[in-house]
């Protein structure tokens, strides 16, 4: 019978492992939003990528920048990772131009 992992996690005794376990909860919160913010202002600028607007995807990419940038800095994607999707957006842009 498989159950879902939460259904099998134990309470944790040590008070240090339960204050962990909170900490867990608000950080995995917060990385969630951010990921879904990184995910948001990417989309942005590839649905203005596909309308055709060039100045606003450029607008929209200049502001996606600063949050790629952000999320790779606090470790929740690899530095890597950040620099392929700012590329490949930048040129999806330039691509309008031709």
């Amino acid at each position: 019978m498989a159950t879902s992992s939460k259904a099998k996690k134990k309470t944790v005794r040590l008070a240090s492992g339960r204050k962990r376990a909170r900490q867990d909860v608000k950080l995995n919160a917060a990385n969630t939003a951010l990921r879904s913010k990184f995910r948001t202002v990417i989309k942005n600028v590839q649905k203005a990528v596909t309308a055709g607007d060039k100045a606003k995807a450029a607008d929209l990419f200049k502001t996606a920048q600063v949050v790629i940038d952000s999320v790779a800095d606090k470790g929740i994607f690899h530095k890597n990772k950040a620099a392929r999707h700012k590329s490949r957006l930048s040129a999806k842009i330039k691509a309008l131009a031709a």
